[in-house]
């Protein structure tokens, strides 16, 4: 509600009041006459009067005969005992009333002025909250306008997507000296959209475009421009980049372009008239009516491309794609030393850490630092160290240490026999990612134990025979328990999945499988970026090569399983001496049990002896 709205409503208000006090007036100066009480004693006793209504406090009578024009009369009520020692006296007397008229209005008036106002704040409240912003405003962009200075963020404090920044500096140099592609004709894409998994600094790289080029940034996301009015998701667009235009040279960032830019339904089903395809359809229209000759330029993030409207990809509205993905090893080296600039820490290792935390985003690695900082101030140390990121990556990978879960002793040694089985198998295979640590620690996701890996380096490329290795290590904790115990149980059940998973990929994706040739039963499962839930697709080869596809994978798994066994057979003494110690300490690491170490990295590239394993043990228990 707008001003000159609440400005006539008081005007009616007053109006009323006016109207009111003005009709009492004219009532009781026309037709009835105020007197003094004295003076009605005096008509009474002449008997000029011919009638009289008592009130409480009052007295409501008619004259006999007009007097002065006046038929009507009224006169307050004095009390009899002072009537009558007014009486001995010569003054004139008379009573008052107090005057309960507004009073009698406000009695009404003020409460519903109360109400009206608490509604009217309370409304508004939520109005703003909810982007209403009041009913004449709801087509007015909400979007957070941020100059150079509220950024905050540059260039340097972007760390391992150097790709997806080298590809935006034209766009930092093009705002700052637009005249400068111009000369040869050439001109700035009109859209940018970056694209990646969750975390990986979509935001944070646009949001340093513009801390660089020190313009406009207005930030908005797209969840903001649909609301329940019909039409307002396109106001708001339209509203958008007239402010835009206004501020240019300036640059836009849509984040969530999926929630906007979602694939236009097709057929009677979809409905041409929804919402959000009008307001998808008035942000295509403004892509084509801008110049970025202006200095206009749109920046979108979204993690979900795939779901995108291919009209809104087209070249000349998001002219490029810029890929933020998951940073390798070395950029995951400069995101920690980014953000352990923040902390302090105790000389650290940037490099081993980067070794550990294989596949972790850009925000996971600052959530990684700041739940290391928060172990070292638990344990209260000065500074954080090595052992604070392990015990960190081990909370944000395998949970939170769940000590009062109490095993009984057969569950425990099966779940030490287990993981002992995992380690031992990755020490032994070549090109095994090498074991970190072992543990017996229940954690929170449901885990009983884990076996921790340090990847060497970053791999793009797997063989057959290492993808046949990675389904041994997994095998290898059922085989393990099986060798020592003579039965399983069921904590291999996430084993059993990955080691399915793997054997599936060979034989339809990869073309591995000699009895199956080399043909793509089953394509690259189209999954949004980040969210791991496979899309189903329909299967398009015969029942008797989807028997096939099933014995194949069941001859692999068999046949990892079967070299697992034989593996830890081999080194059933390292298995019982490895298990006893992991039953004593509940963790150990290479350092603590040397035949976990890989066959080529032990000294004189040997492993560790049963023998120093036991006598390994063997303090422990005098230790402790």
């Amino acid at each position: 509600m707008n001003r000159e709205h609440q400005f006539n409503i008081w005007y009616w208000i007053a109006a009323l009041l006016l109207i009111l006090v003005f009709q009492g007036w004219w009532q009781s100066s026309t037709v009835t006459e105020r007197i003094p009480y004295s003076r009605f004693l005096e008509l009474l006793e002449q008997d000029r009067i011919a009638e009289v209504q008592v009130r409480p406090d009052s007295i409501i009578g008619r004259y006999r005969e007009p007097i002065e024009g006046r038929s009507q009369f009224i006169t307050t009520i004095v009390p009899e005992e002072l009537t009558r020692r007014l009486e001995r006296s010569t003054a004139r007397y008379d009573g008052t009333i107090q005057n309960t008229f507004f009073a009698t209005v406000l009695s009404w008036v003020l409460p519903a002025l109360v109400f009206f106002g608490v509604w009217m704040f309370l409304f508004r409240h939520l109005a703003e909250r909810q982007g209403f912003g009041g009913l004449m405003a709801v087509g007015k962009s909400r979007a957070k306008v941020y100059v150079e200075k509220d950024t905050g963020v540059t260039f340097d404090d972007v760390a391992g997507i150097d790709e997806a920044k080298a590809e935006l500096r034209e766009i930092v140099d093009f705002l700052k000296a637009p005249e400068k592609y111009g000369r040869l004709g050439a001109r700035i894409p009109k859209g940018i959209l970056l694209v990646g998994p969750p975390g990986t600094g979509k935001t944070l790289v646009a949001r340093a475009v513009a801390g660089e080029a020190g313009v406009p940034f207005f930030s908005i996301s797209g969840s903001e421009f649909v609301e329940m009015f019909v039409g307002v998701g396109a106001a708001r667009v339209r509203d958008l980049f007239e402010q835009a235009r206004k501020a240019a040279p300036c640059i836009i960032f849509i984040d969530e372009l999926d929630a906007l830019g979602r694939r236009r339904s097709a057929g009677a089903l979809g409905g041409g008239h929804d919402e959000k395809e009008q307001t998808l359809n008035q942000l295509l229209t403004e892509l084509d009516g801008f110049d970025p000759r202006d200095g206009i330029v749109l920046l979108a993030a979204t993690n979900r491309p795939e779901i995108l409207d291919p009209a809104l990809l087209r070249a000349g509205r998001f002219d490029r794609q810029v890929v933020v993905d998951r940073p390798d090893k070395s950029g995951r080296a400069a995101i920690l030393r980014v953000h352990l600039k923040k902390v302090k820490h105790a000389g650290l290792d940037v490099e081993q850490i980067a070794a550990l935390t294989p596949g972790f985003s850009g925000a996971e690695l600052a959530n990684l630092v700041n739940e290391a900082a928060i172990q070292a101030t638990r344990r209260g140390a000065e500074a954080v160290t090595m052992a604070d990121v392990t015990a960190a990556i081990e909370r944000i990978v395998a949970g939170l240490e769940r000590k009062g879960r109490v095993l009984n002793p057969k569950e425990r040694e099966a779940v030490a026999i287990h993981e002992m089985g995992h380690a031992l198998a990755a020490a032994s295979l070549p090109g095994a990612d090498p074991v970190h640590k072992v543990s017996i620690i229940p954690r929170s996701i449901g885990a009983l134990g884990y076996t921790m890996t340090r990847p060497t380096e970053d791999r793009f490329l797997i063989t057959r025979r290492d993808l046949e290795n990675r389904m041994v290590v997994l095998l290898a904790g059922r085989a393990a328990e099986e060798l020592v115990l003579g039965e399983i149980s069921t904590g291999a059940a996430d084993d059993l999945a990955r080691v399915t998973d793997i054997a599936r990929q060979i034989v339809t994706r990869f073309g591995m499988h000699p009895s199956l040739g080399q043909a793509v039963l089953e394509p690259e499962r189209q999954s949004f970026l980040g969210d791991g839930l496979p899309a189903l697709t329909p299967r398009d080869y015969s029942e008797t090569t989807a028997r096939e596809v099933d014995v194949a994978v069941r001859d692999l798994i068999e046949q990892a399983y079967a070299h697992a066994k034989a593996l830890l057979a081999k080194r059933r003494a390292d298995l019982e001496a490895g298990t006893r110690l992991l039953l004593e300490r509940e963790t150990i690491t290479p350092e603590d049990f040397p035949p976990l170490r890989q066959a080529d990295a032990g000294e004189g590239g040997k492993p560790g002896t049963v023998e120093s394993v036991v006598a390994a043990v063997d303090r422990e228990k005098e230790r402790t």
